[in-house]
């Protein structure tokens, strides 16, 4: 019980400390983060520069705080796409089974071909790279696996007594679904949808370091990482601040969704 609330508390910690860098960068930033100082290029950290700066003397501590802003608002959104699309989806494929069932699961499972890369090097070719082109692709790639987990869910439910009564009452699908199936299959997808914001996370950095995601002119940790490459032997801390910066953010919200599961699975609980 010990290691549970602990995963639960550690990863809240994290990921509030990510979401207060956010907040803090609209209101208070040590430097322009996009200002060049060639005076000041791959310095170490320092009094005037807490964790040093790049190859254009651009403090690294106001890029990191406002690279927070991009990470959390891909991640929010991406899978904010995926939880509505694929929570609809699985909701309707679950409660009304049949052929409605097997239809929209197997274009559900078509899906699975297009990892979020690969689906954003379509929209980028269809329309261009930018911060909405990583969104839409992350949350279409994550779209499957909230849809498999509410219709496993909805499956589950739909046969229990209390559903059977409302339906006894008069309940029409709609109101059944509303407030008597989903609400008891809240959990999971909770919990599933701490856990894909770390896989956000990741596909965020991996797209902008790419060139897919967040704009270049744009500070974002990706970005940074992708800047930093050709001067790993003149200066470390260009490439590891954002890295740090990013495994700090999967992890906390790889606890929290460990925490949420074991706080919410009434399973867990017992054992």
């Amino acid at each position: 019980m010990a290691i549970r609330r602990l995963n639960l508390i550690l990863g809240s910690a994290l990921i509030g400390s990510i979401v207060v860098a956010a907040l803090v960068s609209f209101l208070w930033l040590p430097y322009d983060p996009k200002a060049l100082d060639f005076r000041a290029q791959l310095q170490g950290p320092s009094r005037e520069h807490w964790l040093g700066t790049d190859e254009f003397g651009r403090d690294l501590f106001s890029r990191l705080l406002v690279g927070s802003r991009s990470t959390l608002y891909v991640g929010f959104i991406s899978v904010g796409i995926a939880l509505t699309v694929g929570g609809l989806v699985g909701s309707v494929a679950g409660y009304l089974g049949g052929l409605t069932d097997e239809v929209l699961m197997r274009l559900i499972d078509t899906l699975y071909a297009f990892p979020a890369i690969l689906m954003a090097l379509l929209l980028a070719a269809v329309f261009e790279p930018g911060t909405l082109t990583a969104m839409v692709a992350i949350g279409i790639a994550t779209v499957p696996i909230f849809a498999r987990i509410t219709r496993s869910s909805v499956l589950t439910i739909k046969e229990q007594d209390f559903v059977e009564a409302g339906r006894a009452l008069g309940a029409g699908h709609a109101r059944l679904l509303s407030y008597h199936i989903l609400p008891s299959a809240i959990s999971p997808i909770v919990v599933q949808a701490s856990l894909s914001l770390a896989v956000a996370v990741l596909a965020e950095a991996a797209l902008s370091f790419l060139g897919l995601g967040t704009p270049p002119d744009v500070p974002s940790w990706g970005n940074m990482l992708r800047e930093a490459q050709g001067f790993l032997t003149l200066s470390p801390f260009p490439a590891l601040v954002p890295g740090l910066a990013i495994v700090v953010t999967v992890l906390g919200w790889s606890l929290l969704g460990d925490g949420l599961r074991d706080l919410l699975d009434p399973r867990s609980r017992r054992g």
